[in-house]
């Protein structure tokens, strides 16, 4: 048994997920009535979203509670480019839509979601997640609250003596190698998501609603193929695609299947720790990108708006598209705290034209029906740009100070 776990330990992690993903289309094609495979997806999926909050508030508090040299310089730089990207994205999506401009066939959709009125309250339910209980904030990962918390609680520790502190470093670590070996279960993780999504879908998924998809899926690739390396190579001044590729091996493969920022917070952690990037850096930026830097929400509030505009026939002219995109833009940094993530933003973004919530709730509908694909690229992009973009400002420090870039 041990040399069994040995040799499964020696296999590249990819190369173990890759087999897993394999194997649970198989399954999910050939025996798609075997359910209870599902359930494996269901518990990694789930293991990784209890531990995130904790992880996330104890490296939050160890981090801060040393009063050692400043790092605001590279948060300030890494919080300026997901803002940066998240607007970039909106306005991609503003020109691929003109270009390639999408109607869709309405047809009823449920009338009983919730979606906010306005920007304004999107931006009170930010700040009233930001005071939230700090325990209520862990049991709801509530990630807003988990942060505003843990920067607090570190910051006001740090008169501790060193033996709290030491304490406090313990616990984070102890948390870290919690999330190792879940991490190490990630192949049996997403054979189950794959079955599942494969079992309930089909492979005609890939075939429905095609145009609006390939506008949606196009738009977040040219993002992290195209714009996302022009930032990247800013900071490292070389070619920047075997970063970009880095961190989709790191992050875009589990991010896609589990469909959660939360969850990939501590893959994305694992992988700043591989680098050698610091902790008391990226113990705070990467859980702020699962909150503010939504690229793919972005995207998708502003394609699904624009094709609701289009299906209805009114013209939207550039000037128009830019108040979208800086709509799109503050909406997405608020997703999070909102029921629904990105789908339910999006009747407030059609009230921009008019647009009724009867009609605008048909669009969430249609949005729901491709968020098997939609939610997968958008969650898989949002993650891992969280890892490009805070590794990028990092690696840019490095290069300022003269100290060689490895990752």
């Amino acid at each position: 048994m041990k040399k069994l776990f040995e040799k499964w330990n020696s296999i590249s992690l990819i190369q173990r997920i890759v087999c897993g993903l394999v194997i649970g289309v198989i399954l999910g094609l050939v025996v798609p009535q075997a359910t209870g495979i599902a359930i494996l997806g269901d518990v990694f999926v789930g293991a990784l979203k209890a531990i995130a909050p904790l992880l996330v508030f104890f490296l939050l508090i160890s981090a801060l509670c040393h009063a050692g040299k400043s790092h605001g310089g590279i948060i300030k730089t890494v919080i300026i480019m997901y803002m940066f990207s998240t607007f970039l994205a909106a306005l991609v999506a503003v020109i691929a839509s003109r270009l390639f401009p999408v109607t869709l066939t309405l047809a009823d959709a449920a009338t009983d979601m919730a979606a906010p009125d306005g920007i304004v309250e999107v931006l009170k339910t930010l700040l009233m997640n930001m005071v939230a209980n700090p325990v209520s904030s862990l049991l709801n990962a509530n990630y807003i609250g988990v942060l505003t918390w843990g920067v607090i609680i570190g910051v006001g520790m740090r008169a501790a003596n060193d033996t709290t502190k030491k304490v406090l470093d313990d616990i984070s670590n102890g948390l870290s190698q919690v999330v190792s070996w879940i991490i190490s279960m990630a192949p049996f993780g997403i054979l189950g998501l794959v079955f599942s999504s494969i079992s309930s879908n089909g492979l005609e998924i890939f075939s429905e609603y095609g145009k609006l998809l390939l506008v949606l899926v196009g738009s977040m690739l040219f993002i992290y193929f195209v714009t996302n390396p022009i930032i990247v190579f800013w900071c490292i001044r070389k070619n920047p695609y075997p970063l970009i590729f880095k961190c989709l091996k790191k992050s875009a493969i589990t991010a896609f299947f589990t469909r959660s920022s939360a969850a990939n917070i501590p893959v994305n952690m694992k992988a700043c720790e591989d680098w050698g990037m610091d902790k008391d850096t990226y113990s705070v930026t990467i859980p702020l990108g699962a909150t503010i830097n939504m690229d793919g929400a972005a995207i998708t509030i502003t394609v699904m708006t624009l094709a609701a505009a289009n299906t209805l026939g009114i013209h939207v002219d550039f000037l128009s598209g830019i108040v979208l995109s800086i709509l799109a833009t503050l909406a997405a940094c608020g997703a999070s705290g909102v029921a629904g993530g990105s789908l339910l933003l999006i009747p407030m973004a059609c009230s921009l034209f008019g647009i009724s919530n009867d009609i605008a709730m048909q669009i969430v509908g249609v949005g729901f029906i491709i968020g098997v694909i939609q939610d997968s690229v958008e969650t898989a992009l949002n993650s891992s740009s969280d890892l490009l973009l805070s590794a990028s400002a990092e690696f840019r420090q490095w290069r300022l100070e003269g100290k060689e870039i490895k990752y």
